[in-house]
């Protein structure tokens, strides 16, 4: 089965770029090559918002949360199981 784990963040107003660069520069690198990981995505939208996908083949890694400065909210955390792809 695969398990797809979002982590979405808002950034604190102005902050944005800092926290997809800290998303890219430390998020990313602390989960390549771990075991059972088959994907990552990083993507960016409106309200400096920044949201990471990772697709598992077991049990996801957590990400961990980003400088509390860098924040406009805690961070939000769901894990989805596959049901169909095409």
């Amino acid at each position: 089965m695969t398990v797809a784990a979002m982590w979405e963040a808002r950034a604190a107003a102005g902050r944005g770029a800092e926290l997809a660069a800290w998303a890219r520069e430390s998020a990313l690198p602390a989960l390549r090559g771990a075991a059972g990981l088959e994907r990552l995505e990083l993507l960016t939208a409106p309200g400096e918002r920044v949201l990471l996908i990772s697709w598992w083949s077991g049990e996801p890694r957590p990400v961990a949360d980003p400088p509390a400065e860098l924040l406009g909210r805690p961070v939000h955390r769901w894990s989805f199981s596959s049901e169909h792809v095409e």
